[in-house]
């Protein structure tokens, strides 16, 4: 019988190779992670497994095609309609596949376009994920009055989150293809298949590829799926091999991270300890990071003006860390943006196709036109914004402002067309506040704050709105079609501006005609440039002279 059981053994496939491409490693979906989490309690499960499978046969019981709308999330969840629709944005804003109908949908076709149902489901299970506290301070009570009294120098490093990232993947893998396997009709729940359509979806938590290369669709970059015939529907993988693969893969890429933050930790010091994929801007602030996979970095910009246009950064995702008292301008499509950090600083955006995170920062001016833009943790900044979806705000921030999109560059409406901006709708002044305390922090918080909502934003006084001027030298040798801010202005600002417009028209006028001996000029000059210089430095304006000195 021994040797029955050996001649079997012996005949028995070998096991697949990690990966058929051992020049590329797997990494967590950062987006996924950075902009797909929501601050709603009701999201947050203790157990992910045991709470979500009987959600994910509510949900079932109710789709259509597979597919699931507002109403049927908000019932199986128990959340409201506003969180409901807030959980459809959110995940349309981070999808792995462009080729979804919600990524592009319409704010109106979003309720009958819905979300795929094993993308929502595994959406919803990462609402578990703890954020990575600072390496130096691992104890959770100790750090949290640091974090949240200057969190701009509480960053962790990009492999630290990866490492972290890949480590809850690690942990929980088990129960995430478990939501996406089928049993195998007649041998019960044991026998868990996974088909190469299902396992596609995991491309929301994981990508294949390293530094200048393309992510390929994740199944060609497996054993088992690779080259499959695509006019033949490849068999079902046991959901245990696939896991045996992926862990695989996981390990080794832990490894890797591991050695090279040892690396760097025995090294010469960096402080920001950013991997090689975000080294972009200190030493050489006017570069950009030549990877493709990680998002263009610029940081510690301080006292100084730096431009960044569409040759720079088109397509890509940009992260603006830790810049100080500075004016920054991304005139470009981009996908993904984060600041971080930042303190008396103006930040024009050109156009953000995806998602928008502020957070940390104080004292900021953030111009931005985007489809979704997420405030979280910040004080006394201003948000001029065309914005498609509400903005969140998150957190504990204080005497935030919001006011309507007050710029324009010449390349703008086409940067806006190219990653699906609509300048017809702004939602600039309906925020949505949700938790002053973010479930995903891993900090310790005071019992009962749990539920306390953040505060909100005000919206900024129409007598105090005014346009930002882009110098027209940025825009290079080819200029654009757009002539003026392509967002309508609400008629308290627009009547606002035109009696602005009036009263200086009058001031010029009635200054022409008053006779003024030569002594009495100068007076009025000097006291004209006092009052100028003074509000220079009260809107914040100064910064923008940043731009003459380097010309």
């Amino acid at each position: 019988m021994i040797e029955e059981d050996q001649d079997l053994i012996d005949q028995s496939p070998p096991p697949p190779d990690p990966n058929p491409n051992p020049n590329s490693t797997i990494h967590p979906r950062r987006v996924s992670f950075e902009h797909g989490l929501l601050p709603i309690q009701k999201l947050v499960f203790a157990d992910p497994i045991q709470t979500l499978a009987p959600v994910k046969q509510k949900l079932a019981d109710a789709a259509s095609n597979n597919r699931v709308g507002s109403g049927a999330i908000a019932d199986a969840l128990q959340i409201s309609g506003d969180h409901a629709r807030l959980v459809l944005e959110t995940l349309g804003s981070v999808l792995h596949s462009e080729g979804d109908p919600l990524v592009g949908a319409k704010p109106e076709e979003v309720e009958s376009v819905g979300a795929d149902l094993r993308d929502l489901v595994l959406f919803l299970y990462i609402q578990s994920y703890k954020k990575l506290l600072p390496r130096t301070h691992k104890d959770s009570a100790a750090v949290a009055d640091l974090v949240r009294s200057n969190s701009r120098r509480f960053m962790p490093s990009q492999a630290d989150d990866e490492a972290h990232q890949l480590s809850y993947l690690q942990k929980h893998l088990a129960n995430i293809i478990s939501l996406l396997a089928e049993p195998v009709e007649g041998e019960g729940e044991e026998s868990l298949v996974l088909s190469m359509e299902a396992f596609e979806h995991l491309g929301f938590l994981v990508q294949f590829g390293d530094k200048g290369s393309d992510v390929s669709p994740l199944s060609q970059a497996t054993p088992f799926f690779a080259n499959s015939d695509p006019d033949m529907p490849a068999v079902p993988v046991p959901a245990s091999q696939v896991h045996d693969w992926l862990l695989q893969n996981i390990a080794s890429a832990l490894e890797s991270i591991t050695e090279r933050i040892s690396g760097k930790e025995n090294g010469p010091s960096n402080a920001s300890d950013q991997d090689d994929a975000m080294s972009d801007a200190c030493e050489a602030p006017n570069k950009v990071a030549p990877s493709d996979r990680g998002p263009c970095l610029i940081e510690g910009v301080s006292k100084t003006s730096l431009v960044k246009q569409a040759s720079d950064l088109r397509g890509r995702s940009v992260k603006v860390v830790n810049c100080h008292d500075s004016v920054i301008y991304l005139l470009a499509p981009l996908r993904y943006a984060t600041v971080h950090g930042c303190s008396d600083t103006t930040i024009v955006l050109g156009a953000v196709g995806k998602a928008l995170r502020v957070e940390h920062c104080e004292r900021v001016h953030v111009i931005a036109a985007a489809k979704r833009v997420c405030i979280a943790n910040c004080r006394e900044c201003v948000f001029f914004l065309g914005v498609n979806q509400r903005p969140l705000i998150v957190g504990d921030n204080h005497k935030l402002q919001v006011a309507p999109y007050n710029t324009y560059y010449s390349h703008l409406e086409e940067h806006m067309s190219e990653v699906g901006v609509e300048a017809t709708i702004n939602k600039w002044d309906k925020p949505l506040a949700l938790g002053a305390v973010d479930p995903h922090d891993s900090l310790s918080h005071p019992a009962g704050v749990a539920d306390a909502q953040a505060e909100s934003a005000a919206c900024v006084d129409p007598d105090q709105f005014i346009n930002f001027l882009i110098p027209n030298w940025f825009n290079g040798e080819e200029i654009g079609s757009t002539k003026d801010n392509p967002f309508p202005l609400p008629d308290p600002y627009m009547a606002a501006q035109q009696r602005n417009l009036k009263n200086l028209e009058e001031t010029r006028r009635a200054l022409r005609k008053t006779p003024l001996e030569e002594n009495r000029k100068k007076e009025l000059s000097s006291a004209l440039h006092v009052y100028f210089k003074d509000w220079l430095y009260a809107s914040g304006n100064i910064r923008q002279l940043y731009c003459l000195q380097g010309d």
